[in-house]
């Protein structure tokens, strides 16, 4: 590729939208433009790269067997009811009515379509296990676009999907994509860590997600300093304290003026907010209700509430799939006889509140908590004598710092971006639109189903994120766009450009893909383009290096240069680029 034709250009000043390095550099290297919010156009220099990326991707599923295939992008929503997700997910689905009326979707992720041609074409267990894939086109209605394409509203993604007859099938495909999926980020030079995860709208038995650690990432993962315990903290364990044994002592009524946080509290009372209850009320909206349910939470005063654990609680006891939940309105709290900044559960109307407790608190004695009624506290409240829980579960928040569940270490937090996640879904999808085999009995048995999936452009961002200096991208060969930069410095004599256009021709001929800076530019202009844009290997070609016997060689990231001699140049660019792989 010659660069005078290359469809895209370089951007000397940093877009002021771009905050990240990963953003601010593949817009000024020419690979990505934004068409609109969450929505960009991936120029000929990212298509290279993320057909490099899926080239490994097709690897990695052939070796354990995957069949590739495409699915549709638009589904009709007939398949999304059956399964209950059409009403389970918000407004990130899109949903439009074709010319006809009927109900459609724009993907947004494929396991009702799997599960629909699951029932179509599996009828025996002799035909099982099976391992699709696709890499396809998705969308999400993301209201909080950001980062370039680390969150982006249409992107492309491989999803996998294996069908299985049993649990112990699912558990193998489960662990050979896990190990995939791993060689696929080491290959493309990105370092992650596994970490156990929610299974979200997803649901199943049990998720993983790949992590890039980073600080411009979103979500917060806990990593124990001394064992391997590692979880992204919406489903993350620590270990509780276990409080001082106390005899429950009496309930105490006591005054406690302009109190209305645990801080206030604690420091009126001389006491540490571990001996007070904590109480958070949020309105739930479920899969099957028309109106909200309020939710009251109550845990240690000391402790955070963490609103994923609390949504899986809820379905684990059978309230319902939580859609959304949001703070209860001071008015809303007031309608259940509870008084905000002073509330507890003793005393309000139970009748359409659903208490959750945190396991914590049936091992706290003599909590001081709200006596719902402004300015009054209660000393000595216990659950279980003075008032019960619907449910009691885990629903504390790990923080860093805490200790962890496994050995007693150290979790220490850090931030991460999710580049690829993992899911077993057992029947949930099969089971509800009837996706069955025949056993060796006859006997009817539904499918079981895992789901897996890597962000192609957001693992291209994360590369450039990982991997760039500042002067511009460094990309690990493996992806590059091209594997040489062949830079051409002209010279009045034109022998520069003869010699340049022989090499190029040479490069071509042994299939190397070289990109060609054949424009009529300064050096300046041309090595900064060529550090911006980030190949691996730069090859200069000029009446200087001509005159020193040869042409010049750099690699991307390193200050050394070197003249190769003519005759050599070839073979010493292929073994260049082999070392590089």
């Amino acid at each position: 590729m010659r660069m005078s034709k290359l469809f895209s250009t370089t951007l000397r000043d940093v877009p002021s939208e771009a905050e990240i390095a990963s953003h601010q550099l593949l817009l000024r290297a020419g690979y990505i433009r934004q068409l609109g919010a969450g929505i960009y156009s991936y120029l000929p220099l990212a298509q290279r790269v993320m057909s490099r990326i899926e080239h490994i991707m097709r690897e990695e599923m052939a070796a354990i067997g995957g069949q590739e295939l495409k699915m549709p992008v638009v589904h009709p929503a007939d398949i999304w009811q059956e399964t209950g997700r059409w009403t389970q997910v918000g407004d990130e689905m899109a949903r439009f009515k074709d010319r006809s009326g009927h109900d459609m979707v724009l993907a947004m992720t494929h396991e009702e379509v799997v599960a629909d041609l699951a029932r179509r074409e599996i009828q025996s267990y002799r035909q099982l296990p099976q391992l699709i894939y696709h890499i396809q086109t998705k969308f999400r209605d993301d209201p909080r676009p950001r980062a370039g394409l680390i969150r982006v509203r249409e992107f492309t993604m491989l999803d996998s999907y294996s069908l299985d007859r049993d649990l112990a099938g699912l558990d193998a495909q489960y662990q050979a994509h896990y190990e995939a999926y791993l060689r696929i980020f080491n290959r493309c030079g990105l370092p992650v860590k596994t970490v156990s995860s929610d299974s979200g709208m997803m649901g199943g038995l049990e998720a993983h997600e790949y992590m890039y650690l980073t600080p411009v990432g979103e979500d917060t993962l806990l990593f124990c300093i001394q064992c391997e315990y590692a979880a992204n903290r919406q489903v993350a364990a620590f270990a509780k304290p276990d409080p001082p044994d106390e005899v429950p002592l009496p309930l105490e009524k006591v005054a406690t003026p302009g109190t209305a946080t645990i801080a206030e509290l604690a420091a009126y009372l001389e006491i540490s907010p571990a001996k007070t209850a904590k109480a958070v009320f949020l309105m739930a909206e479920l899969d099957d209700e028309d109106s909200p349910q309020m939710v009251f939470a109550v845990l240690r005063g000391d402790m955070a509430l963490n609103e994923t654990k609390l949504a899986n609680a809820l379905a684990a006891a059978g309230k319902g799939i939580v859609r959304t939940l949001r703070p209860a309105l001071e008015a809303e709290i007031a309608a259940k006889g509870a008084t905000p900044g002073y509330a507890s559960p003793i005393g309000i109307d139970r009748a359409q509140v659903w208490v959750v407790a945190d396991d914590l608190l049936p091992r706290s004695p003599n909590l001081v908590a709200g006596a719902n009624e402004a300015g009054y506290h209660l000393r000595n409240t216990n659950l279980g004598r003075d008032y019960d829980a619907d449910i009691v579960a885990d629903i504390a928040l790990a923080e860093d710092g805490a200790p962890c569940p496994h050995c007693q270490g150290v979790l220490e937090a850090r931030r991460g971006v999710e580049v690829g996640n993992i899911f077993k879904l057992g029947t949930r999808y099969t089971a509800a639109l009837g996706a069955t085999y025949l056993d060796e009995d006859g006997q009817p048995q539904p499918i079981v189903m895992g789901s897996y999936g890597i962000g192609v452009g957001r693992l291209m961002a994360c590369i450039a994120e990982e991997h760039h200096d500042a002067q511009g991208l460094i990309w690990p060969a493996s992806v590059a766009p091209f594997s040489v930069h062949l830079v051409l410095l002209r010279g009045k004599d034109g022998v520069s450009e003869d010699a340049a256009e022989a090499l190029y021709q040479d490069l071509v001929k042994a299939g190397l893909e070289p990109l060609y800076d054949d424009r009529d530019e300064r050096a300046g202009v041309k090595f900064n383009d060529a550090d911006l844009i980030g190949i691996p290997l730069r090859v200069t070609v000029s009446s200087r290096s001509l005159q020193s016997g040869g042409y010049e060689f750099k690699r991307r990231g390193e200050e050394d240069r070197w003249i190769v001699p003519v005759e050599t140049a070839l073979s010493v660019i292929m073994d260049q680029i082999e070392q590089g792989n």
